[in-house]
């Protein structure tokens, strides 16, 4: 491991040192040969005193145990009816499967301990149809879990629910991680299934708002895989209850839990609260970070170059978006000095791990916004290689200099970029 790649490591662990994650994982994943090593992952975040609790699903087990005892199942993934036999096979998985985790747990030297901590009661009659030994879940015993937790024990969570008369049902492990998170008020849900997530257009969509990932259910539910819109389903709830962060990856990946927990870009899909707190107002402690973000676009001469004092001097223009308190995103709004109807949208500029998500767009909205609530008319940008993207997607058209202010047009014809002027008016 690089040094650079431990100090990026290390600007996480106090940001996430005594902070709940709740692990949903996969049943899949637990039969794949990745996990041992995901357990070597969970060891990790485990010495950075992060709160660990694990829900599993148990699908994949049960359709083994379907085809040696010759039973056809009502259903393996805790939704439609249960059957007294399928019931049966649900616990003698779960079972087979709370002793793998805590065997593997023992060797990693974390102590565990598989509990009854969820409440669940019949789910009923739906559309006319008894549901059998499915159940919804009442609550969880967040108590119980905490006083886990406080004692270094992981809890395992399996897809059954409990009532007071000692029953059990067959519960969705995709809804369990929500609910568990919920009650933990934990600071992250993390699916680990077999995919990492929402590809559209051939490429991974890795961040979606909670509004963003509303809409793309809506539009695509029919085209996405039964688990992959469950998955998203719970996510979006979960954050709209209080989780911060939900997020669905590879866990047959190695080391997947760790990239998507310690990097900007991460490798699967996220979903997250607080759109809005998403971009802020630059402080003087980013100007460090800012030059860094912007560096390879100056090289490339998409951008004017500026140095830290430069920015640290025109701070008070500039936003950031941040994703996990990292900085992925930055624009400027410049005001001119006695032209108080225009101002000009400057350095905007996306990561290359972020780009592709509608990041910039964002940016350029809220400095459009802004620029409205000052009573600003025309809004400029000067671009020499990104034009066509202002144009398309932010809605400006090409003018004259003679749109630019006498200051910034004296510095415009100094610099001998011969950069395209570009306004959009918005009155």
């Amino acid at each position: 491991m690089r040094p650079s790649e431990l100090r990026g490591i290390l600007s996480y662990t106090s940001r996430f040192r005594d902070k709940t994650f709740v692990l949903s994982i996969d049943s899949d994943v637990i039969a794949h040969p990745n996990f041992r090593n995901l357990i070597l992952d969970i060891s990790v975040l485990r010495s950075l005193n992060i709160d660990i609790v694990v829900v599993h699903g148990a699908s994949h087990q049960i359709k083994e145990l379907a085809g040696q005892f010759h039973v056809n199942p009502s259903n393996t993934d805790g939704m439609g009816i249960t059957d007294e036999a399928t019931l049966k096979l649900s616990i003698l998985a779960s079972n087979q499967i709370a002793h793998e985790f805590l065997e593997t747990f023992s060797e990693a030297d974390q102590r565990a301990a598989v509990t009854n901590a969820v409440i669940a009661h019949p789910s009923g009659i739906l559309g006319g149809n008894d549901q059998g030994w499915t159940g919804r879940v009442e609550r969880v015993d967040a108590s119980y879990l905490q006083n886990l937790l406080e004692q270094g024990i992981i809890p395992v969570v399996p897809p059954l629910g409990f009532d007071g008369e000692g029953r059990t049902f067959r519960v969705n492990s995709d809804g369990v991680a929500q609910e568990v998170a919920e009650a933990l008020k934990a600071s992250k849900l993390i699916y680990l299934t077999n995919n990492n997530g929402v590809v559209g257009a051939g490429s991974l969509s890795a961040q979606f708002s909670i509004n963003e990932a509303n809409d793309y259910l809506k539009k695509n539910r029919s085209l996405l895989a039964s688990d992959l819109a469950s998955k998203l389903e719970y996510s979006l709830t979960a954050c709209r209850n209080g989780v911060n962060r939900a997020h669905i990856i590879n866990g047959q990946e190695e080391e997947a839990l760790l990239s998507e927990v310690f990097s900007n870009e991460g490798i699967g899909t996220m979903i997250y609260a607080n759109e809005y707190e998403a971009i802020r107002k630059a402080r003087k402690k980013d100007v460090r970070q800012i030059v860094q973000l912007i560096k390879n676009s100056v090289q490339e001469e998409e951008i004017i170059p500026r140095s830290e004092a430069d920015i640290s001097a025109q701070i008070s223009d500039f936003f950031v978006f941040e994703i996990d308190r990292n900085i992925v995103g930055c624009v400027a709004l410049h005001y001119y000095p006695g032209e108080p109807k225009t101002a000009e949208l400057e350095c905007l500029f996306v990561s290359s791990g972020h780009e592709n998500q509608g990041i910039g767009r964002k940016l350029m909205n809220f400095v459009e916004t802004t620029a409205r609530k000052t009573n600003v008319e025309n809004l400029l940008v000067l671009s020499t290689r990104t034009f066509n993207y202002f144009q398309q997607k932010g809605g400006f058209q090409e003018a004259g200099v003679e749109m630019l202010p006498p200051e910034r047009r004296a510095k415009y014809e100094a610099n001998k970029r011969n950069s395209k002027v570009l306004v959009k008016n918005l009155k």
